[in-house]
């Protein structure tokens, strides 16, 4: 047995949905107790650092219903079956941005709330942007405003909380680290 592992003994699945499916486990614990575990089961999603010749970061406003408010992310989106993160990460930044890239290259992946969720977040940079003529377009149900910012207003977006998602402030962090190498 694996350290702390939980063993499932029953699984109740309660929600299957286009983007989510909810489920109960039942799992034994280590100390031969039992409890519940309340689980979202989710593809996997890509955040797209991408960077114009001027150094500024590409981002998108959009309203999320979750936090009823309209927050500031890196291009981002989920993983359709059988497709590559990389192909992924092309598809969201044509389809929210209207930008290309010529090199897109992985950077790092990480759960985003281990604690109920087994979503995967892949972090691509991209680099070499240009804007695209006949961008495939945003989705459907999906409205988004095309922002260009510095990394101080980047910064700037943390503290006043307009930036307020994990993938997004990661993605700063991790240019202001970049930034802070080089000097």
């Amino acid at each position: 047995m694996k350290k702390f592992e939980e063993k499932t003994l029953n699984t109740e699945k309660i929600y299957q949905g286009k983007i989510i499916d909810l489920q109960v486990d039942e799992v034994s614990l280590p100390n031969g107790k039992t409890s519940k575990r309340e689980l979202i089961k989710h593809p996997g999603a890509v955040a797209v650092i991408a960077l114009t010749e001027e150094g500024k970061i590409v981002m998108v406003e959009q309203y999320r219903k979750a936090l009823e408010k309209s927050i500031v992310e890196i291009p981002a989106g989920k993983l359709e079956k059988g497709e590559e993160p990389m192909k992924t990460a092309e598809r969201e930044l044509e389809e929210e941005t209207g930008y290309g890239c010529r090199n897109m290259k992985p950077l790092i992946s990480f759960y985003t709330s281990p604690g109920f969720a087994d979503e995967l977040v892949h972090l691509f940079i991209a680099e070499d942007i240009y804007k695209m003529e006949n961008a495939s377009g945003a989705d459907e149900d999906e409205f988004v405003e095309l922002l260009e910012v510095t990394l101080e207003e980047a910064q700037s977006m943390i503290e006043d909380q307009r930036i307020f998602d994990a993938k997004t402030a990661y993605a700063v962090q991790y240019l202001q680290l970049k930034e802070a190498m080089k000097g």
